[in-house]
């Protein structure tokens, strides 16, 4: 056992004798002991339940003879953080929980691990630790939350972002939002669209970590504390037979996540977090891996902000593991990768799409390629990602002038005082991971956009990320970033941008002889936060093109 090397001998004494000051007794030191790793807080929707979450975890490692220790780990809600300061920490959240575990886990010597994560950053800041630290691993999650009810229609917080935008425009008193206010997040969970949280959830359970319906099943329901108990268990079970996450998250297992990614229509943020988890697993995931599996995969599911159906009606139709059964008839997936369940053609043996709405056949899909689509072209040429699953067809191909802005705030300024007119392309620059810094995630403008109904007349480009409640032609991760003096930085109003989804191109109109002459009188702006971690981050952070990672 790992846990040895802190706990047996005569030299470690005073090891027990401080472990003992926990309360636990000469049996349990004796047994394995087991890391909870929990990101419970009374902040965060989709953690304030995770408490209950842990204990049935417990209870699972106790029932299958193991030693539970639990440690926190911090969470981010993005929600809350949105459009101010706070937005800029969500991202940088995420190296700060992989490196706290990290430090937790290897100081104390655990012998395997269970991750209770929920909200976007938590997941793949967790993910990162377990391929890191390496030790045997499981993940259950808190699991989504309900969808709101507010006149008989089904809503979730993107409703909410949205409804702002409408008031602005004179569409919906401020009554009206005020029900909506009230009734589009019931209680816990993570948002109950296929936005980022749940969006690395699913895919956690794609790529083997998680046990089948750690993605969709409510937060709320029984299920939920059961799958809490056999991930306890389970997780014993890695132990004894020393299967540890580099065997399960390897490049078939990646191909997978990215296949039920793109069948699900994930958030664009998985393009930031899948290559930063593989990179701390030792497999290469770059755009153009990503693109190529966009290319080939269907899009089965059209969950909110791009469709109506909310992750319960994923749960009830067969969840993830319904996706992964329809995409392997298709070839699309490696049957042969292990999980911590098994085999992935021993998990999806006789399940079957029940709801064929919500999930759609390979033969039937809603479209022949993926959610997602890596855009390349003079204003990205180390790319830029975008939710093609949830543009509306007429802006898959665009042209229009260029309405540039250095921040989030200005944009959202000239958003809602109705200074955005059909047809144009908001440019917002110097938002990216060294730029912002922090990549903030820009929910606010894209929803304002869609709630005054521009959302199939306006495009935004932006070197920071959008929200996976972001719907329309939100263009991200625009690499090189501003800050670092790519083409985005040059970009001036009026300039025409040309953006053409199918043929994966976004390109500024602009003769390369006077893009040279604005390079040459371009000057680095200064940066925007001068003290505190934020600082650190930016010069440690790579660009969102290799998932901004720190270098090391």
């Amino acid at each position: 056992m790992n846990s040895n090397k802190m706990k047996s001998g005569v030299e470690k004494a005073p090891h027990r004798s401080l472990m003992k000051a926990l309360g636990l007794t000469d049996d349990e030191i004796k047994k394995p002991l087991i890391g909870i790793v929990n990101s419970q807080n009374e902040v965060v929707p989709g953690h304030i339940h995770l408490d209950e979450i842990a204990k049935a975890v417990k209870k699972g490692v106790l029932m299958a003879g193991g030693t539970p220790l639990e440690f926190p780990a911090i969470a981010v809600c993005d929600g809350i953080a949105m459009n101010h300061l706070g937005m800029k920490y969500s991202l940088a959240s995420r190296e700060l929980i992989a490196d706290s575990i990290e430090v937790m886990a290897i100081s104390h010597a655990f012998d395997a691990l269970v991750f209770i994560p929920n909200c976007d950053k938590v997941v793949p800041g967790m993910l990162m630790a377990a391929a890191r630290l390496n030790l045997p691993s499981v993940f259950v999650s808190g699991g989504p939350m309900l969808a709101g009810k507010v006149n008989g229609k089904e809503l979730s917080l993107s409703n909410v972002f949205e409804a702002v935008g409408a008031v602005k425009a004179g569409k919906m008193d401020e009554a009206e939002l005020s029900e909506i206010e009230e009734g589009a997040c019931p209680g816990c969970g993570s948002c109950a669209g296929m936005f980022t949280a749940n969006s690395m959830n699913c895919l956690t359970e794609a790529l083997g970590l998680g046990l089948p319906g750690n993605g969709t099943i409510p937060a709320v329901h029984a299920g939920r504390t059961r799958l809490a108990k056999e991930a306890g268990k389970l997780v014993m079970k890695m132990h004894e037979e020393d299967i540890r996450p580099n065997q399960i998250i390897t490049e078939e297992a990646f191909n997978n996540a990215m296949a039920v990614d793109m069948a699900l229509g994930c958030s664009t943020n998985t393009v930031l977090h899948l290559p930063a988890i593989a990179h701390e697993a030792g497999v290469n995931l770059n755009l153009d891996v990503i693109n190529e599996i966009s290319n080939k995969t269907p899009q089965l599911c059209k969950l909110s902000p791009a469709g109506a159906h909310h992750m319960e009606d994923l749960n009830e139709a067969g969840g993830i593991q319904a996706v992964i059964s329809e995409l392997a008839k298709a070839n699309l997936i490696d049957t042969s990768s292990i999980t911590v369940t098994g085999t992935v053609a021993e998990n999806i043996k006789d399940k079957k799409v029940v709801n064929p709405e919500v999930i759609r056949s390979v033969d039937n899909p809603y479209t022949a390629t993926g959610g997602i689509a890596i855009l390349r072209g003079n204003l990205a040429p180390d790319g830029a990602v975008v939710k093609q699953g949830a543009v509306a067809d007429k802006m898959l191909i665009h042209q229009g002038p260029a309405r540039v802005f250095a921040s989030e705030e200005e944009a959202v300024e000239a958003i809602m005082g109705n200074k955005i007119v059909a047809g144009d392309v908001v440019v917002i620059k110097y938002e990216g991971p060294k730029g912002g810094p922090g990549m903030r995630e820009m929910l606010t403008p894209t929803a304002a956009v869609a709630g005054m109904g521009l959302d199939d007349k306006v495009a935004l480009i932006t070197d920071g990320r959008f929200s996976g409640a972001t719907r329309g032609a939100s263009i991200g991760h625009v690499s090189p970033e501003a800050a670092e003096g790519g083409n985005i930085a040059l970009v001036e109003d009026g300039d025409l941008i040309s953006i053409n989804i199918p043929k994966r191109s976004i390109k500024l109109e602009v003769d390369e002889g006077q893009l040279e002459k604005r390079r040459s009188a371009w000057q680095k702006p200064e940066p925007k936060v001068k003290s505190g971690y934020l600082v650190r981050y930016a010069k440690m952070v790579t660009s969102a093109s290799t998932g901004a990672v720190f270098k090391y």
